[in-house]
């Protein structure tokens, strides 16, 4: 892992491995550069770039005002500069997946295709209500083991998970204390993302639309709360080229080792030249 300073002056940690065609990770919204750490195996013959988010991660907590999507798309770019990188395949989970359209909006010459991880243009409410339930949140564990052994049953729209898998994403995104159970990023990120929805919805088809000559993927769980199988139709019906898949058994956000996945993301990667 290493450091480098936004345009800001921000210290955002980030994660630069092999050689091969460009590819940046953009994580989920409280996650971290590990949200990738299932799938990293599989991408061999490419450079795989992951970032931290201010306020998560190894990353500088900045402050509410600064946790905004557009705010962490001028980091990555910052990113790309700083390693000197032209062009990059962006694959974005979730939050990392607005990110990513947000960046064909604002930077589509710096991109050489965009692959989303359960996310498009519309956000379903079911998906919404349950992140305003958690976000900047501590959960009511005392240990990481206890946790992994309540979600099976908090996260209903998950089946056949890898023996282990929840006790290594606890692990991953929660740190142990004596109190305790805690969040590994900045809990104002909450104040930021209550903020960010208030007020009418935005419109985020025309960042869909600015996709226009870049090869594009979508995956999606096939429980999803948040990316419905209406708008997934209709991204295709937008971008006939769109590799689509639908992974069984998994709700928001399938972890990207799973088979359907990696091929849609394999198939992505050619079209955008690895």
């Amino acid at each position: 892992m290493a450091v480098f300073a936004a345009g800001d002056g921000a210290r955002i940690a980030f994660s630069d491995q092999g050689t091969g065609l460009p590819v940046l990770c953009l994580a989920g919204l409280t996650r971290s550069m590990s949200d990738f750490d299932y799938v990293a195996p599989h991408l061999t013959g490419v450079r795989l770039i992951r970032m931290d988010y201010r306020g998560r991660g190894a990353s500088e907590w900045t402050g509410a005002e600064t946790y905004t999507v557009p705010r962490e798309a001028r980091d990555a770019i910052d990113l790309l500069d700083h390693l000197g990188i032209d062009r990059a395949a962006v694959l974005g989970t979730s939050r990392g997946g607005l990110v990513g359209m947000v960046l064909a909006a604002t930077a589509h010459d710096r991109l050489s295709g965009l692959c989303l991880n359960d996310v498009g243009p519309e956000i379903a409410r079911a998906g919404l209500d349950r992140i305003f339930d958690y976000v900047g949140r501590n959960p009511a564990a005392a240990s990481h083991s206890e946790l992994a052994a309540r979600l099976p049953g908090l996260m209903p729209g998950f089946a056949d998970v890898p023996p282990g898998r929840w006790l290594e994403e606890v692990r991953r995104h929660y740190r142990e204390t004596p109190e305790g159970l805690r969040i590994t990023y900045d809990p104002a990120l909450r104040e930021a993302f209550l903020a960010a929805f208030q007020g009418d919805p935005v419109d985020l088809w025309p960042l869909w639309r600015a996709t226009a000559g870049l090869p594009v993927a979508l995956i999606r769980g096939a429980n999803s709360d948040l990316l419905s199988p209406a708008v997934a139709a209709r991204m295709k019906d937008m971008r006939p080229d769109l590799i689509l898949a639908e992974v069984p058994g998994r709700a928001h956000i399938p972890w990207l080792d799973e088979a359907p996945a990696l091929d849609a993301i394999r198939r992505w990667l050619a079209a955008c030249g690895a």
